[in-house]
């Protein structure tokens, strides 16, 4: 075919709900997907529930999640950095989409255990982030849908505000694919290390990278320079702290430490830098990513002691133990001293005494000390101990592309193209300015995948 209805960059959750719903409306679609197919769909290999407003209890949910609750919960953690009306109508959407993707193949089972605290407002993938991915490409292609990997979108031919073709190198070499309309979902640029260090300085080159190795933003670069309105910045982005001796690249969900509300963290000089009882588990699992970031050598380390070692779900990597807390320095190369000082002046600073419970704030704090743990506070006391060292771990940037209601790229003059779209992480500035909430991403992708694949079919149309 040498021209298309609909081509979709991208090969991950909000590409795929943008290929399937257009191809659904009757448009002819093609997939281009940069990496391999074995490393198909970029961070959605890795996902494991998606955040969805709903008004009653399900099979999966253990109770209603309401639009409003949903837009609280975001207001918080972006610190109202966020395009509201977009955002209002991203929840409003987001009611239908678990039936929608589960008619697309998907399956989802009752929320996990531990410290997750998401069986009200989260849905879990049965098999996890692969297994969902697969669904999607299986209805994908079954529908008629043509997927083709190892094509990279390295340049975009835009007239005025209208795409025209897409320059794609692939292994056969370069090629030039028009189509009547274009969708970019091809995910963030957390892969290059050189732009992370735009925002961010040197401090990237110690970030870890949780997905894979081609989300390098080519297609991003190619949109704003061929005029697309730019939104976020490079330091912005989804981090959280996880295991530092996870790989450089692709270590993805087992690589992360959900322990930090059962001790203290403190840096490489054994020192405690922020509040480990701040909120619950998914209201604030993504700051502690930014945090190291900003220790010495982006460095943390997770301290903790014998009755809270099965608390929680296990990282792929043992922790490290040890008889004693100076035992412990030794193996992360503390200071001892300062490591024993910092945790008796903790242990001593605990008062509360209620019931822990890892679910809510419980109100067990610490009392005097210059950063108090607000809740969950426990005394560290009972070998033997252990602890996690932790690095951040990028898992997607927020510096991206303009939308508007509509799924369409707004354009830097401020007009709104006619016939681009984009979804997923490219766009996810839009909603996210800063911060995060556990399940969002994956609800930014199907939701805008969605309604860019039904825009761009009625546009075609």
């Amino acid at each position: 075919m040498t021209q298309w209805d609909v081509l979709v960059a991208g090969g991950g959750n909000a590409a795929l709900c943008a290929a399937i719903a257009a191809r659904r409306a009757g448009c002819s679609v093609l997939v281009l997907e940069k990496a391999p197919k074995f490393y198909r769909g970029g961070n959605t290999r890795h996902t494991r529930n998606m955040r969805c407003a709903h008004d009653a209890a399900t099979g999966t949910l253990t109770g209603p999640y309401t639009g409003d609750e949903f837009m609280e919960d975001l207001l918080r953690v972006t610190g109202g950095n966020t395009d509201e009306a977009l955002s209002r109508m991203m929840i409003a959407r987001s009611y239908d989409m678990l039936d929608w993707i589960q008619e697309q193949g998907v399956r989802f089972q009752p929320s996990l255990g531990g410290t997750l605290s998401l069986g009200r407002t989260n849905s879990f993938f049965l098999g996890g982030g692969r297994s969902m991915l697969n669904a999607l490409y299986r209805t994908a292609e079954g529908l008629g849908v043509v997927v083709r990997y190892e094509h990279e979108i390295t340049g975009v031919e835009i007239e005025g505000h209208r795409f025209r073709a897409a320059t794609v190198r692939h292994q056969d070499g370069e090629s030039r694919i028009e189509a009547q309309t274009f969708i970019a979902a091809s995910g963030g640029f957390q892969a290059d290390i050189d732009w992370l260090k735009e925002g961010w300085g040197e401090r990237a080159e110690n970030f870890l990278i949780r997905g894979t190795p081609y989300n390098k933003g080519s297609l991003t670069r190619a949109l704003i320079d061929s005029g697309v309105q730019q939104i976020g910045d490079a330091a912005q982005c989804h981090a959280v702290a996880i295991d530092a001796r996870a790989p450089k690249y692709d270590g993805g969900i087992i690589t992360r430490l959900d322990c930090v509300v059962f001790g203290i963290v403190v840096n490489k000089n054994a020192e405690r830098f922020y509040d480990e009882g701040e909120d619950i588990w998914p209201k604030r699992y993504a700051i502690w990513g930014r945090l190291v970031a900003a220790q010495p050598e982006q460095i943390a380390y997770i301290v903790f002691d014998a009755p809270n070692l099965e608390k929680f779900m296990p990282s792929l990597f043992p922790p490290v133990e040890a008889d004693s807390i100076a035992g412990l320095a030794g193996k992360l190369s503390l200071d001892p001293a300062a490591l024993a000082d910092t945790v008796d002046a903790f242990n001593n600073a605990v008062v509360g005494g209620r019931p822990f419970d890892h679910t809510e704030p419980d109100g067990n704090r610490t009392q005097g000390l210059p950063i108090d743990k607000t809740n969950w506070a426990q005394r560290i006391e009972t070998p033997p101990f252990y602890a996690y060292p932790v690095r951040p771990g990028i898992t997607f940037t927020y510096l991206g592309v303009r939308v508007d209601a509509h799924a369409r790229m707004v354009m830097a003059d401020g007009a709104v193209s006619e016939n681009m779209f984009a979804a997923g992480e490219i766009m996810a500035g839009n909603v996210l300015g800063q911060g995060y909430a556990a399940g969002i991403g994956m609800t930014i992708g199907a939701v805008f995948g969605r309604l860019a694949g039904e825009e761009a079919a009625a546009h075609v149309a």
